[in-house]
């Protein structure tokens, strides 16, 4: 990934620029990202983790190679040009197969590389640092080397073009989707100075063990590093942008090499210029755009209740409270409480796990329901104003203006994701 190496090469040269990267398979998440995207005129990476996308499917029942074809087909419908979305492959080595021995997980972990590079994905994180069955939770700095260097070599023979390929890498990795209720207390500790470079040092040891000091390495463009930010059910752990910028002189040796921040989402809009400056040239965010395609989707719900009285429907908060009681897996690890406590949490959470219910059909059935029912209907501005701030209405009034969208519910959604994800922009020197 040419683009983001140059990038990052600005960055580390004082630009203070970073690249959004969208961590999200949703349609109207993608939709609404490429879309600004193409009116700031900048790329977007476009994200899939192992768990979302696998040679399995994963639970979006996408694999590699589906999952480009599908963000391409959206692109192409908004009009946007090829150039405008990099593809990279999030958290790829064995840890959606944790729970089995390390030899089966990293047999699945290999498979998964070649399929991601295979179908085209040219930034590549690979993620060793947790544990397989039988071992700890955190592996050693030395276990988890070995592992991503000998996933890089797997990918670097796969690969059309290794040139292309850039890598990600690190052992002080956030969990996917925030803090998980079965971590139990969960204190953010940021990654020291001197784990940063000791994390460096291995991995370099491991990928020249292997021989790809000269190929694969020289193309590790960030190091994954926990800031000092997080994000759980029911809290957000700020990231203090006055504490004293510690971790930026480990880069100066080492020509090229970048930070990389998971779970930003949530944080203040003065956050990521301040990460941006500090050398984090790749800002994660996903949880946080469906959340916001939630919020809209639940005010569209909200004000169908007004406008339309007649409109016999199952609400969409309904739908998704049935689907996510009738299979609880992708929420019950992740929230605690008692029943009503439960109740919110499903609806109204930072982790937001409804977001792995939103494409199950039943939950497109009720969305399509509610917007249909809405589309062509007069929504009065104090209604509106009601369940959006102004600055969402004006997005979405200016989303219909230029023809980027026909209806104003869909605006609506569009641009409450967008508002979310403009602080990201913001680092590209794109303004609101």
């Amino acid at each position: 990934m040419r683009e983001l190496r140059e990038l990052i090469a600005r960055n580390l040269a004082g630009s203070a620029e970073a690249m959004p990267s969208v961590c999200s398979a949703h349609p109207d998440v993608l939709a609404a990202a490429i879309l600004l995207a193409k009116e700031a005129g900048v790329p977007l990476l476009v994200e899939a983790t192992s768990n979302q996308v696998n040679q399995f499917g994963g639970y979006t029942g996408l694999n590699p190679a589906g999952f480009i074809a599908f963000v391409n087909a959206i692109r192409a419908r908004i009009g946007a040009a090829e150039t405008t979305v990099l593809f990279g492959g999030d958290h790829l080595g064995p840890q959606v197969w944790r729970a089995r021995p390390a030899d089966e997980a990293m047999a699945m972990a290999r498979d998964l590389v070649a399929a991601f590079v295979g179908a085209g994905f040219t930034k590549i994180h690979l993620d060793c640092s947790e544990g397989c069955a039988g071992e700890p939770a955190q592996v050693a700095d030395a276990v988890s080397a070995a592992r991503s260097a000998e996933l890089a070599a797997i990918c670097e023979a796969t690969a059309a073009d290794p040139e292309a390929v850039t890598y990600m890498f690190g052992t002080e990795v956030p969990p996917p989707g925030g803090v998980r209720a079965e971590d139990g207390t969960h204190k953010v500790v940021p990654t020291t100075p001197e784990s940063a470079r000791a994390t460096i040092a291995v991995h370099r040891q491991a990928f020249a063990a292997l021989g790809l000091e000269n190929s694969a390495w020289s193309r590790a463009a960030g190091l994954v590093v926990q800031p000092g930010l997080e994000f759980a059910p029911d809290y957000i752990e700020r990231f203090d942008v006055d504490a004293p910028d510690r971790l930026s002189a480990v880069l100066d040796a080492h020509p090229g090499l970048s930070f990389e921040a998971h779970s930003t989402d949530y944080q203040a809009p003065d956050v990521f210029p301040a990460l941006a400056r500090r050398h984090f040239a790749v800002l994660k965010v996903g949880p946080a755009l469906t959340h916001a395609y939630r919020r809209a989707v639940f005010g569209l719900d909200a004000i169908a209740t007004w406008v339309v009285p007649s409109f016999q429907r199952i609400s969409v908060t309904t739908t998704m409270e049935t689907l996510m009681l009738e299979n609880p897996s992708y929420w019950t690890k992740h929230y605690t409480g008692d029943v009503a406590e439960l109740h919110l949490l499903r609806h109204f959470s930072y982790a937001d796990r409804i977001r792995y219910y939103w494409q199950q059909p039943a939950a497109v059935e009720a969305v399509d329901r509610l917007l249909s029912a809405l589309s062509g209907r007069k929504l009065p501005q104090p209604i509106l104003e009601q369940y959006f701030t102004s600055s969402v209405i004006e997005r979405a009034n200016a989303l219909l203006a230029k023809g980027f969208e026909q209806d104003l519910t869909r605006a609506l959604i569009h641009a409450q994701i967008q508002t979310a994800l403009l602080p990201y922009f913001a680092c590209y020197g794109v303004k609101g």
